[in-house]
């Protein structure tokens, strides 16, 4: 059985079940590829009747959560970034998730966004680099050769978001390890069968990627060092 922190179980007061409960259910939906019913069966086999609009509630409510309290539990990520956006389709039309690694494949942040331009591209990178994350200052950020890209990074530094000496390199076969990361997120998204509003979207895709961010990490915490190239 999980022990939780009274912190922790606060979050859950009023709750009908119990947060061992309700962080088993999240737990299987947004680490595997199964929609809201399957997990309402799986809990009905453990004698637990719950419907399956009430995990879809506690996904909801709590897996942006689980993602900003791993945030400070991960080992610093290292100061090249590669950043690229890909498709999510929500409510029928493509919307665009931008999403930032390190050199060695970490996940660094990530952003829904509606649209595809140089305002989404500056308030992503703002996202990313922002103090309260558990990163170093960027050194250099690796991007296609997107137009969005350019005016972003020189607006944030003339702003003091990014260094001036953070460097920009539109070199897109470096993004080859981003790109690949893409697949595990879209493979879930698409599991799930898209989404039917942009709110639901975004608290979905924090569950996910807060998995995403621990399988990653059980496989290279020992490996992360220094900067990279």
């Amino acid at each position: 059985m999980m022990l939780l922190a009274s912190s922790v179980c606060g979050l859950f007061k009023w709750r009908q079940f119990e947060p061992e409960v309700i962080l088993l259910a999240i737990g299987w939906y947004v680490r595997f590829s199964l929609s809201y019913r399957d997990v309402e069966e799986l809990l009905a086999e453990r004698g637990l009747l719950v419907d399956h609009v009430t995990v879809w509630r506690w996904v909801q409510r709590y897996a942006p959560e689980m993602e900003r309290r791993l945030r400070s539990k991960l080992k610093p990520t290292n100061d090249s970034w590669r950043v690229d956006e890909t498709y999510v389709r929500v409510k029928g039309k493509w919307v665009y998730l931008y999403r930032a690694l390190d050199s060695n494949g970490d996940t660094i942040d990530f952003l829904l966004s509606a649209r595809r331009d140089a305002a989404a591209a500056e308030r992503f990178l703002a996202k990313a680099s922002a103090r309260e994350n558990n990163h170093p200052a960027v050194r250099v950020i690796n991007t296609d050769k997107h137009s969005g890209y350019p005016p972003a990074i020189a607006n944030l530094q003339t702003r003091g978001d990014l260094s001036e000496k953070c460097q920009h390199r539109p070199v897109q076969y470096l993004n080859n390890i981003l790109e690949q990361d893409h697949r595990a997120i879209k493979r879930r998204c698409r599991a799930s069968q898209w989404f039917r509003s942009f709110w639901s979207a975004r608290r979905t895709i924090a569950g996910y990627e807060a998995i995403h961010m621990i399988r990653q990490s059980s496989g290279s915490l020992d490996q992360r060092g220094g900067s990279a190239p």
